[in-house]
């Protein structure tokens, strides 16, 4: 089984990508962020180590975090988000250990991981192969302002405070482009892909 990262910035169109892959036979795709969030929801221990660090006052009326209530305690104290994150984090990483290897055991061809940290976290000494979705800045304003709303000047200043695209291809296997139509990055997908299986 080959374990595959997908990165990007925001606006790569990395769910575009997940897609394509998830349509072929034998892959498995988890995506991070999604499961940081069943992660810290109750009966999971990086739900209890929040509460006992952050106190029961990030809670919902239901026992849930309320994650309003924690981007706002942790978005404006770099410390805080520090210590968020290093519960966090390290429990995804060990929950994806696991998924890795039990779908190894059900003869998964590739497991796909998805996450805009995947570099930054370490996910080097847990993917085979690392793969970049670029795409030129314009285009990724334009996708912004049409999916999610805002103004040009919101989204340029998202994007100005994420790595820069040497960053990327400096510690990427593989850069996928999707600047471009669908139909060109379904190719370069499929022709990586074919080239990743045979590796």
């Amino acid at each position: 089984m080959k374990v595959l990262g997908i990165t990007g910035g925001i606006g790569s169109g990395k769910s575009e990508v997940l897609r394509m892959l998830g349509e072929k036979d034998g892959v498995v795709i988890l995506e991070a962020d999604r499961l940081a969030h069943e992660l810290m929801t109750p009966g999971h221990t990086a739900y209890r180590r929040i509460v006992e660090n952050f106190g029961r006052e990030i809670l919902a009326e239901d026992g849930s975090i309320d994650r309003g209530k924690m981007g706002q305690l942790v978005f404006r104290d770099p410390e805080r988000l520090e210590q968020l994150n290093r519960i966090v984090h390290p429990a995804v990483k060990k929950s994806i250990r696991g998924r890795i290897r039990r779908n190894a055991k059900k003869g998964t061809a590739v497991y796909v991981i998805e996450a805009a940290l995947l570099i930054q976290d370490g996910y080097r000494t847990i993917c085979d192969e690392i793969w970049y979705v670029h795409t030129d800045p314009e285009v990724r304003i334009r996708r912004l302002l049409s999916s999610r709303g805002g103004n040009r000047e919101k989204w340029e200043a998202v994007l100005a405070n994420q790595p820069k695209d040497s960053f990327f291809v400096e510690h990427s296997d593989r850069v996928l482009e999707n600047s471009r139509t669908v139909s060109e990055l379904q190719k370069d997908l499929d022709l990586q892909y074919i080239r990743l299986l045979n590796s």
